[in-house]
């Protein structure tokens, strides 16, 4: 049965009111200016995805006739048309906020960025310099020829396009590019009298690019930036070897179909003809920058030491006092389960358990799933020296991690040299669960040590995303994980779990028939509440599901950071749906979900997101959390969120966001400084525990 468009907010453009609010956190002006450049920088990262794989698909959906309408009822067409006028307003606030409000903040603390323009003597001198020694011997102009084949642009590449007089009547404009590149640092370092001053690398060349051509004038340099369409896949019931196969993706991402060119908004009209001619893009996918291009790059200038007034307080990560650092992590788990809530509390333990696992000799296994890992992963490391060590470790790598393909192929390749069983996931689907189980052998048998999350096994973003770690030997637990990784190693059917449900099997069913059971107990009278935390609400089912709750009279508050296609708030269909999103230093990720349940609290956390590419094309687990400490920690972080005044955003019915502001009388409250403070707490209670606790000396044992 359809569901009705009306139920619906478009998923695209509620993806770019997610970008608006990251970019309106970079125009709070309570925000220190760093951290106002870095979510201006995170905004353009963003948009970089969208467009290759977002605005991609639709865009391969219209060139090959498809116009079906999505659950909004909006056409490829519509969604299309729509997007660029939002992303246009988008690019309009972005570089509003850079040129007229975070560089002049900067640069009133000394952190500057100079033209050629505007520098001085000494600071053109350090320009030429640079230009002669690392930029001359490095970067060389591709002469185009009219009547030669235009040369590969690479995605998301940056480029300078230099135009000159030909003389030739035929061809009168001579063009040639200058590939940017990654080898030398788009920031170059000039003489300051105070504080950072640095010039782009663009605008270094440019005020050179005459030596590139002697006796030539250049008459335009102007710099651009392409993208392609990166909604490419791996056909897998044609690869056989999926290794091959994404290996093959990569390549055809270099050359697919460009569906955006960005450039300098100070452009001719003869470069930009002749630049729209060869890419081959319509009018609506040209953007005119008007000011530096690639404003994710900046993120570089946030890595510069010193100006800590232009930065957050620096929130070091906890030790969770659950954690006794003398002791094994085998012992403290099996002394009780572990619930860690990152990054406020260390992401620490969990390295820890993997590591002592590859050297403790009782361990008899280790089994692994891996989505995204860090550069230099400790984790990998701890694997590979385990299998070395002669125990029997098993990784499940995704070859299949958008953006993280190449990273993957690299450390299935080092696990397996090291002896390590590596799957590359299932066959049609991506394992995006966040599950380790460590064998270990003790004096009353088998016992196994497990660890769920609901981010990825990866220690650099566990310090800037919000996550939940919950480490557990439950037996029944133990018994749901083992199976879940034979199953997924065995390429064999599931069995039935007594604990766990996973994707794309029963996931969605056990969602809904938690929602329908609270709409039930509340159809006869009982008490029903549901709270949930999750990145992102799509799934027409869920949704249709969560109306029913609210029609029946169910309180349902929804945190949801990014897309959200429920509309709440409308009378006779969802007038008691509660959406908010909190963006804040901190990337909301956890999954967390809890249920009244009659009373007796069925609380979860989960790797999924409520989405049809999460419940159906993807290995996912919800995780039950039946440790009463952990439940009732679990939900007083649910509902830290909803007391949140200073970063959180109200989802209205027409798709649009309200900020919440602090009402008369009521005290400021920040969801994540809050969070923060209470790991700081809790450290302290238990450290003035310690202090207060009297330990008699023991006498020595003697021997006679």
């Amino acid at each position: 049965m359809p569901h009705p468009s009306s139920h619906f907010i478009n998923r695209e453009l509620s993806w770019l009111e997610f970008n608006q609010r990251v970019l309106d956190q970079a125009q709070y002006a309570k925000v220190p200016a760093l951290e106002r450049l870095k979510f201006l920088a995170i905004t353009s990262s963003n948009m970089d995805e969208f467009f290759m794989v977002r605005v991609g698909g639709l865009q391969l959906q219209q060139s090959q006739g498809i116009d079906t309408p999505d659950p909004s009822g909006a056409t490829v067409t519509q969604q299309l048309t729509a997007i660029y006028d939002r992303v246009n307003a988008i690019i309009r606030d972005q570089y509003n906020c850079f040129l007229n409000s975070v560089e002049p903040a900067l640069a009133e603390d000394g952190l500057e960025r100079i033209t050629a323009a505007k520098a001085k003597i000494p600071q053109l001198e350090s320009m030429h310099r640079f230009f002669e020694e690392e930029v001359y011997p490095v970067l060389s102009p591709m002469d185009l020829d009219p009547e030669a084949p235009f040369p590969l642009l690479s995605n998301l590449g940056f480029y300078l396009c230099l135009r000159m007089a030909s003389g030739d009547s035929e061809f009168p404009h001579r063009f040639s590019f200058i590939p940017m590149g990654k080898a030398i640092s788009r920031f170059v370092t000039l003489p300051s009298e105070r504080g950072y001053s640095y010039a782009l690398l663009e605008d270094v060349i440019a005020h050179h690019a005459e030596q590139y051509y002697p006796g030539k004038r250049i008459e335009e340099c102007v710099a651009f930036r392409v993208t392609r369409n990166a909604d490419i896949s791996v056909r897998e019931d044609s690869a056989s070897d999926l290794m091959l196969g994404m290996e093959e993706v990569l390549s055809s991402r270099r050359s697919a179909d460009f569906v955006r060119l960005e450039i300098a908004d100070g452009v001719s009209d003869v470069t930009l003809e002749f630049l729209q001619e060869h890419i081959g893009i319509d009018d609506r996918d040209i953007f005119k920058i008007p000011g530096p291009l690639d404003l994710s790059s900046m993120m570089h200038l946030t890595d510069i030491e010193g100006f800590p007034a232009l930065r957050d307080a620096v929130w070091p990560a906890q030790r969770s006092p659950a954690i006794d650092p003398s002791q094994s992590m085998f012992q403290t788990i099996a002394e009780q389960d572990i619930l860690l809530c990152h990054p406020y509390e260390s992401f620490e333990p969990v390295l820890r358990l993997i590591d002592e696992a590859s050297a403790d000799p009782d361990v008899l296994a280790i089994k692994q799933t891996l989505y995204r890992t860090s550069r230099k992963s400790p984790i990998v490391a701890a694997l590979k020296k385990a299998s070395e060590r002669g125990k029997y470790v098993t990784a499940v790598v995704e070859l299949k991690a958008r953006f993280d393909e190449a990273r993957n192929i690299e450390w299935a390749r080092e696990l397996e040299r090291s002896g390590v069983q590596v799957v590359y996931g299932v066959r049609g689907l991506k394992t995006h669960s966040k599950i380790c189980i460590v064998v270990r052998r003790e004096s009353s048998g088998v016992v196994r040590y497990i660890h769920f999350g609901t981010g990825n096994y990866n220690e650099a973003t566990s310090r800037m995303y919000s996550d939940i770690s919950y480490m557990t030997c439950s037996e029944s637990l133990g018994k749901d994980a083992s199976a879940f990784f034979n199953a997924i190693t065995g390429y064999s059917q599931p069995q039935p779990y007594e604990k766990i449900e996973s994707a794309p099997l029963g996931l969605r069913k056990k969602l809904i028939a938690l929602i329908d059971g609270e709409t039930q107990r509340k159809r006869q009278g009982q008490k029903a509440y549901i709270v949930a935390k999750m990145n992102s609400l799509v799934d027409p089912e869920i949704i249709e599901a969560l109306y029913r709750a609210s029609q029946a009279g169910v309180i349902v508050r929804l945190n949801v950071r990014g897309i959200c296609c429920l509309r709440p708030g409308v009378p006779g269909l969802s007038e008691n749906i509660q959406v908010i999103s909190i963006v804040d230093r901190f990337l909301e990720h956890a999954r967390i979900l809890y249920f009244y349940h009659g009373g007796e609290n069925a609380v979860f956390i989960s790797s999924a997101d409520w989405m049809p590419r999460s419940l159906d094309r993807r290995i996912e687990l919800l995780v039950p959390v039946d440790d009463p400490a952990s439940q009732r920690r679990l939900i007083e972080i649910l509902d830290t969120y909803f007391r949140d005044n200073q970063n959180a955003w109200e989802l209205q019915s027409d798709g649009r966001y309200r900020r919440l502001e602090v009402e008369p009388g009521q005290p400021k409250f920040r969801a994540q400084k809050h969070l923060y403070q209470s790991a700081v707490d809790a450290v302290k209670a238990a450290e003035q525990a310690d202090r207060t606790r009297f330990e008699p000396h023991r006498p020595a044992v003697t021997k006679d």
